[in-house]
């Protein structure tokens, strides 16, 4: 179920949204610390953590759903706008044409999955990477309307791995993030970078998201140049009673089907 994009940019204009802009932005950049030279698409609502990258690169894209809708982004006095609404299997991008893709509130909200993720590994270039941040399963968040990401399909973690391995891509790094607990509470969201450090040592499978990297690979069949071509073997029909030796065809020696004769009748 997708959220209106007026929620969600709302949400992220909150004391808590801002909270999870540092604590997911903070993972994310561990993941893709530089993105220079690179062209870079966020997916579903993705502009919170798209923003520290726009110092770092011209080519950087913000796809929204339509069942979502689209907000203008970034601020006029930053750059011309780079939004686009789009249908998840249908973005308006040429094949391989994208460095880096990150998905948030995406692939948790969408109605085909397959669809959306055959579409990102389209337009992804051999050897770049995708992004995928989703609501843990095993995680509070999920579970938790307090914020965007208790609204969607948790994942757990061998379940995101085959979903991405299915669609040709190999999963590179897993991270996790969000121990803190799911709540407005100030107090509590004045301790979450106490509770990130904690949480990573204590209980590190309960994180509230996933935020696992993955790789576009493009294999290549090998042939062995050395060898022949393979022959064909097929069955040669001889009359009764005849019998012929090996003939050449075409410059191979065929093997041909001798015939016998029946023993006469008395």
């Amino acid at each position: 179920m997708y959220l209106d994009v007026r929620h969600l940019r709302a949400f992220y204009d909150l004391p808590l949204g801002r909270t999870l802009r540092v604590l997911v932005g903070a993972r994310v950049r561990e993941v893709w610390p530089d993105m220079r030279g690179k062209s870079l698409l966020g997916m579903g609502y993705a502009t919170p953590f798209l923003r520290p990258y726009l110092r770092e690169t011209d080519r950087i894209f913000a796809a929204m759903p339509a069942a979502q809708g689209v907000m203008k982004w970034p601020r006029e006095a930053e750059r011309p706008n780079a939004a686009f609404l789009t249908e998840n299997d249908c973005l308006p991008l040429p094949d391989s044409s994208i460095d880096r893709i990150m998905l948030v509130h995406a692939l948790d909200m969408a109605h085909d999955p397959d669809g959306l993720m055959g579409e990102a590994y389209r337009v992804l270039a051999p050897g770049g990477r995708l992004l995928v941040v989703v609501p843990n399963r095993r995680g509070a968040w999920c579970r938790s309307e307090v914020s965007p990401f208790g609204y969607g399909r948790p994942y757990s973690r061998p379940q995101l791995e085959s979903f991405l391995t299915s669609h040709m891509l190999s999963v590179v790094s897993q991270e996790e993030a969000l121990y803190v607990p799911p709540t407005r509470s100030r107090m509590i969201m004045k301790s979450a970078r106490s509770f990130e450090r904690v949480g990573q040592v204590l209980w590190p499978a309960f994180a509230g998201l996933l935020v696992v990297e993955a790789e576009k690979k493009v294999y290549r069949g090998l042939t062995n140049r050395s060898n022949r071509a393979a022959r064909v073997l097929r069955p040669v029909f001889l009359p009764e009673g005849k019998t012929a030796g090996v003939q050449a065809m075409d410059g191979c020696r065929e093997p041909v089907i001798y015939g016998s004769p029946h023993p006469s009748s008395s």
